[in-house]
């Protein structure tokens, strides 16, 4: 019995649910970076060649081709 303020609800598992239509990736055009963004990936890019440099480094020295 259901009283006056309660409400019964179903539950689905995602994987049991209808599917979503998705968005089609070539209609769409490209996207346009702020400066904000732009400059964070720059910062990334830069990070990343950084952490390169360091691990080939290391490994140099580890192999003894250059003494620390």
């Amino acid at each position: 019995m259901i009283r006056n303020n309660e409400q019964l609800y179903t539950v689905i598992h995602p994987l049991d649910d209808v599917r979503e239509q998705k968005v089609d990736l070539s209609r769409l055009g490209p996207m346009r970076l702020t400066r904000t963004v732009r400059v964070s990936l720059m910062a990334l890019r830069g990070y990343f060649i950084l952490m390169l440099m360091l691990v080939v480094y290391h490994v140099v020295v580890a192999a003894g081709i250059v003494v620390h």
